[in-house]
């Protein structure tokens, strides 16, 4: 018996309908779901503050790579100069402390008063106290250490 089941009467080619009252032919496409990450990826390849990957020719990405390699050197140059000065100055210090400590002859007393740090933070003396102002952590603490001012400048508008 062609198109039955062997202990039933239905036909093997039944249609299904779906819920919807209207055609399948209307019916949204059913897209593969793409992955997240994907998705990022090409959003901000696509993105307006990205800059267009540099397509250069044979000779034209040589030079750009010599440039941009010597640009690194001399940076690496500048850094290992400004650590090196700042070896220097640590040792010129470390070597005036030693001096102090041991080559006066007043057996360190001038050393340990340089190394007094009473009142050095803004809590030893009493006219701090007046003012309001405890002991604690120098202004100068108060923001990161940078080379060059702020972007934005001084905020004058600023109240406590």
């Amino acid at each position: 018996m062609l198109g039955q089941h062997a202990g039933n009467s239905l036909p093997s080619h039944s249609s299904v309908r779906s819920f919807s009252a209207s055609r399948s032919a209307f019916a949204k496409p059913q897209r593969p779901k793409t992955d997240r990450r994907i998705t990022l990826i090409r959003y901000h390849l696509s993105h307006p503050l990205t800059p267009r990957p540099l397509r250069f020719s044979r000779l034209r990405a040589l030079r750009h790579w010599t440039i941009h390699r010597a640009w690194q050197l001399y940076q690496h140059k500048l850094r290992r100069d400004e650590t090196k000065q700042l070896e220097n100055q640590y040792k010129a210090m470390q070597a005036a402390c030693e001096e102090l400590r041991v080559g006066l002859g007043d057996g360190g007393r001038l050393f340990r008063q340089a190394m007094v740090k009473k009142g050095v933070y803004g809590g030893g003396g009493e006219e701090f106290k007046k003012e309001g102002r405890g002991g604690g952590v120098p202004v100068e603490y108060g923001k990161a250490q940078t080379e060059g001012p702020g972007r934005d400048g001084w905020n004058h508008a600023w109240r406590r």
